[in-house]
């Protein structure tokens, strides 16, 4: 068994992991108990852990401390829904707790898997049992434990494995809805995958992400090209796609031959590459688009490599130029304060954006069910916000956590109403005092949510037996607050249900926002349902135009 791992070992895992559960996601997504359709776990956990394996594999010279503080760093910022965000702390953990290392044995394995459940722990309110954590628990201390008396990084990491295994099986026992419906949790199931995947990549696996689509044949087989001696400085390569079938390269190659050496010209019916080093590559291209019309091109300055590598320095090539574009999009300008508060806000429609911006939001962030924006995408707007103080309403519950992690990256202060419903969201704004401070502010605000009834309805993205409802994909689903109300495939009947629900409860104001799915006649018949039944509220329609949910209904 291997004693201990390095950087580029770890790397590998990592990306290993990653991997896995792309190619696992979609049986991620199925244990997902509550059949509304949402930002699914197994996706989540994908998308933030294809951010880490995307910087993991643009990484030159991967010590164990740069990989683990790269991986943390990336999936922090990619966290995506509440399974990524935990998936994001429990490395944040594990990479505070080897800085500094050159290897991992196994005893500073179980530190620092118990460093990443500590984190991980410390950031969640209220933690609930068979959950993911419970498995990263369970498996940690496992490994903590093996530790005093095996060191050995491969045996420790194996237990860690095999007690994940074990928890996540007992997890649809700790959990009523998971029993109810026979399944073990999503996000434990995905922190086993990590952790199994590690394993076998540590023991020699390879394992591939699926890649998307069919590959496309080329249509001229073009060759790879080797630099020579340096005579030339640039190596240049370019495609041109002929202006004609019959075409004659010949004098473009004589023409290249007197501005340069090492030249190959390939070619098929349709287009040709050209290689050549030389010192004037602008002037190569001009020549060639003569004969067609430039497709891709990429020029290399030799010398500068050959340079940077004499003195111990990775040599830029134009590989890097994503990475740099992406450095470059990273440093947004900060936006210099021209007022005190700010708001920043998560919807999807361009009606609920407008209701908003009306409100005073400063920044539309897209997203809620079936998208939920990364932690990076909710930093940019709250960077891009002219305010010192800028409070960020999620409007849904698998967004809060990613919102939450901002905090800590920005020079601006933030603070996170945690509403859970775009209709909170929006009571909480109504009651926004600009001249109040800031815990005045949020109290209201606060206080405003929970004055409010979320009403919504949406469809089932799949069979599921769910609190005591036989619901059948592709059935109206109508959701009270978080609890499920009703299923059923006449819609009308759903809406004269949640008018009945709200009658007597001393509502003075329905408001209902249609989505995209809706006409205005089927809203105003909605709106007319709620009057029938409800004579002493009033009742206010607009056009949100939100996908996923037909209506989205407030009573306050």
């Amino acid at each position: 068994m291997q004693q201990t791992i390095n950087g580029s070992m770890l790397q590998k895992m990592l990306i290993g992991a990653s991997a896995a559960i792309e190619l696992h996601k979609q049986q991620i997504n199925e244990l997902n108990v509550f059949p509304v359709p949402d930002g699914d776990t197994g996706t989540n956990m994908g998308m933030t852990l294809s951010s880490a394996a995307d910087a993991l594999r643009k990484l030159s010279a991967p010590t164990l401390t740069k990989v683990a503080d790269t991986a943390a760093s990336a999936m922090l910022r990619g966290a995506r829904g509440n399974s990524g965000v935990i998936l994001s702390l429990l490395f944040r953990g594990i990479a505070k707790s080897l800085k500094g290392a050159e290897e991992c044995d196994g005893a500073q394995l179980a530190t620092a898997l118990t460093a990443g459940v500590e984190a991980a722990y410390k950031a969640v309110m209220k933690p609930a049992e068979g959950t993911i954590l419970t498995v990263a628990r369970v498996s940690a201390a496992d490994a903590l434990a093996l530790s005093e008396t095996e060191n050995r990084f491969e045996a420790v990491l194996e237990t860690a494995a095999q007690s994940a295994k074990a928890a996540l099986a007992e997890t649809v026992h700790q959990n009523p809805v998971l029993e109810k419906a026979g399944v073990v949790d999503a996000g434990g199931k995905g922190w086993l995958y990590v952790l199994e995947t590690m394993l076998a990549v540590l023991r020699g696996a390879e394992i591939e992400a699926p890649v998307p689509g069919a590959p496309v044949k080329e249509q001229a087989d073009f060759t790879e090209f080797d630099t020579e001696e340096i005579t030339f400085a640039f190596d240049t390569v370019f495609i041109v796609r002929k202006a004609a079938e019959d075409v004659c390269l010949d004098p473009l190659r004589a023409y290249l031959d007197t501005i340069g050496d090492s030249i190959v010209i390939g070619e098929d019916d349709e287009a040709f590459k050209v290689h050549v080093h030389t010192n004037i590559p602008g002037e190569a291209l001009t020549e060639a688009q003569k004969y067609g019309t430039l497709e891709l091109a990429k020029i290399e300055n030799m010398q500068m490599q050959h340079n940077d590598l004499a003195a111990g320095r990775a040599a830029r090539s134009t590989d890097d130029l994503e990475k740099i574009e992406q450095e470059l999009e990273q440093q947004e300008i900060i936006a210099a304060p021209e007022k005190h508060y700010g708001m920043v806000a998560v919807c999807a429609g361009t009606g609920l954006a407008n209701v908003f911006r009306e409100l005073g939001a400063d920044n539309i962030i897209e997203g809620g069910q079936t998208m939920n924006p990364s932690t990076q995408d909710i930093l940019e707007k709250i960077n891009a916000t002219p305010a010192e103080v800028v409070f960020v309403f999620p409007n849904n519950k698998n967004i809060i956590m990613a919102a939450e992690q901002t905090v800590p990256l920005t020079e601006k202060k933030v603070i996170v109403i945690p509403s859970k419903t775009v209709p909170q969201g929006i009571s909480a704004m109504l009651l926004f005092d600009p001249d109040a401070d800031e815990p005045t502010n949020t109290e209201t605000m606060l206080d405003a949510m929970g004055n409010v009834a979320t009403m919504q309805i949406t469809y089932a993205a799949r069979d599921s037996d769910f609190d005591g409802h036989d619901i059948h994909a592709g059935e109206y689903l109508a959701l009270y607050g978080s609890a499920l109300f009703g299923n059923s495939p006449d819609l009308d009947k759903l809406l004269r249900g949640l008018a009945e629900k709200i009658h007597g409860e001393e509502r003075e104001f329905v408001t209902i926002y249609y989505g995209a799915d809706i006409t205005a006649d089927q809203a105003q018949a909605a709106a007319a349902v709620f009057a029938e039944v409800c004579p002493e509220v009033e009742v206010n329609v607009i056009d949100g135009g939100q996908p996923v949910y037909y209506y989205l209904i407030s009573a306050e």
